[in-house]
């Protein structure tokens, strides 16, 4: 999912700068809306394999497959990147 700017949208080629800032933020607010989306799709399945563990007669929660999470999530965006997905593991998990 990525996504490249036009040359004209970073370097000030506009006539208009504050068109050019207005058209960006339409473009975070898109990419706001497909995260949020994103994310309550993966709190949902997060939940259902949480049950499905449960009614199993297992453990609720996986260290282990957790620690894979953070290590995929540093991995591909640094410090910031391992609490993005600890913010999402506990969206996932509710109480415990």
């Amino acid at each position: 999912m990525s996504t490249t700017l036009s040359p004209s949208a970073t370097t000030g080629d506009a006539a208009d700068p504050a068109a050019q800032i207005d058209a960006l933020r339409t473009s975070i607010d898109e990419c706001d809306a497909q995260i949020i989306e994103l994310v309550q799709r993966r709190v949902a399945i997060s939940q259902e394999i949480g049950a499905l563990r449960t009614a199993s007669g297992g453990m609720r929660l996986s260290l282990a497959r957790e620690q894979r999470v953070l290590d995929r999530f540093r991995a591909a965006l640094g410090p910031d990147g391992a609490a993005l997905g600890m913010m999402l593991l506990r969206q996932g998990r509710g109480r415990l």
